[in-house]
């Protein structure tokens, strides 16, 4: 989804599911499958400055937290689903924001509430917004607003 939108250019490297394609075009094998334990590694080698997903060594190599490029407390990991969990907690501990999104059609449905709401008192989520990506949206002015402390923290004044 990134890759096909016009912020692509804006990202340095988009970690991803993807296929092997035979020379029919045609998709042979899964290349890379994300799941719950590989997104919290993709966190690391974001962490770390890890450009590929083969680099065994250079993920597992020790690097002192001030020395990684991408600190954790920069970092904001938005979240739709199960899936996204973990990584969600592994960051808030780490000093980062996780951003649980929910489907809002879904909202009035007393199980999605409850779900939320565990999010929220298990310490996974730091905010819940409705999946609204557009401008001006909750969902915009938190992830802005994060932004800004991030500035703030680093120095930045206006």
């Amino acid at each position: 989804m990134i890759e096909g939108s016009p912020i692509h250019r804006k990202f340095r490297k988009v970690f991803a599911s993807s296929f092997a394609y035979g020379a029919d075009g045609y998709a042979k094998w899964p290349a890379v499958s994300i799941n719950y334990t590989t997104k919290t590694q993709f966190l690391f080698r974001i962490n770390k400055g890890i450009d590929n997903t083969w680099d065994n060594e250079a993920i597992n190599k020790w690097v002192p937290m001030h020395e990684r490029p991408i600190p954790f407390e920069r970092m904001i990991f938005v979240g739709d689903g199960d899936t996204d969990i973990p990584s969600m907690k592994m960051v808030r501990l780490q000093g980062g924001v996780a951003v649980a999104v929910f489907d809002p059609d879904k909202w009035k449905e007393a199980a999605h509430q409850r779900k939320i709401e565990k999010l929220i008192a298990e310490d996974r989520a730091t905010y819940v917004a409705p999946a609204d990506y557009t401008s001006g949206s909750q969902l915009d002015v938190t992830v802005r607003g994060v932004l800004g402390r991030f500035a703030r923290e680093a120095g930045y004044r206006p």
